[in-house]
């Protein structure tokens, strides 16, 4: 494309190149991850109803959205499971995943930061946020909280790359600590790749392709499973990035 803007990086997995500059607030053992019942039901409301339109509305219009291999997800609606994502948007990155299988509702692994803007905080967090802990007991409850919404038979996204880099065609490395959870929860994990893709002149659209289930590997240790999970994801991410046939932003590696 014409008048490419051009981002230099040097370290793909710690740079980051979000234009909100939020301070975040810690995520202590005061931070409450439990909720009431009217809470509950409100954030329900506004997640898969109120909500809804916009982001079908806002992903069509914006970026012609297209699932390839939704009906993946469908299959497992009675089953709580993970999805792993690339972090390219940081808008629509909250609720890609969320369309793919809805009505299913889908919880997000998110950086303090996105917790901590004034009154939308808890708007966000209405919406399916559960943010990174800071200490030990707060560790605890974000766990179990992971843990409460897979066996309510919902979905959790995470984005292993942590940082993003708007409109990224590759697929950064990214750690395997985060597959710790489906490896002791025992549930199935699927990838979701975002990539981005021409229409017309100057036009560019997204296309998610979803793929999987993936299973841990019962002959392998836990730390094994992790690793093994996190490479299939990381394998399979890559091969389909590929279809990428755009770059709006080119990232530049600076030696």
């Amino acid at each position: 494309m014409k008048n490419r803007e051009v981002i230099y990086y040097k370290d793909e997995l710690n740079d980051e190149f979000s234009t909100a500059k939020i301070e975040a607030k810690k995520i202590d053992k005061n931070y409450k991850y439990e909720h009431s019942f009217l809470w509950e039901a409100c954030s329900y409301l506004l997640q898969n109803i109120f909500s809804m339109p916009i982001k079908i509305g806002y992903s069509k219009i914006k970026f012609r959205l297209k699932y390839i291999g939704r009906e993946k997800l469908k299959k497992y609606k009675n089953t709580g499971y993970f999805i792993y994502a690339n972090h390219t948007q940081p808008f629509a990155d909250t609720f890609i995943p969320s369309v793919a299988n809805y009505p299913k509702r889908n919880f997000l692994i998110v950086n303090p930061a996105n917790v901590s803007i004034k009154y939308a905080g808890h708007i966000i967090e209405m919406l399916g946020a559960i943010p990174t802990p800071d200490d030990k007991t707060a560790a605890k409850n974000f766990l179990q909280t992971i843990e409460k919404r897979i066996k309510q038979k919902y979905s959790v996204t995470i984005y292993p790359e942590a940082h993003i880099w708007p409109y990224y065609t590759k697929i950064r490395p990214f750690k395997d600590v985060s597959f710790k959870y489906p490896v002791e929860l025992n549930v199935p994990v699927f990838s979701l790749t975002n990539t981005y893709q021409s229409y017309g002149k100057n036009k560019i659209k997204i296309v998610s392709y979803i793929d999987g289930p993936f299973f841990a590997k019962n002959e392998l240790n836990k730390k094994e499973k992790q690793k093994d999970l996190r490479n299939i994801i990381y394998e399979t991410m890559k091969e389909r990035s590929k279809n990428s046939n755009v770059e709006y932003i080119k990232y530049v590696k600076q030696m």
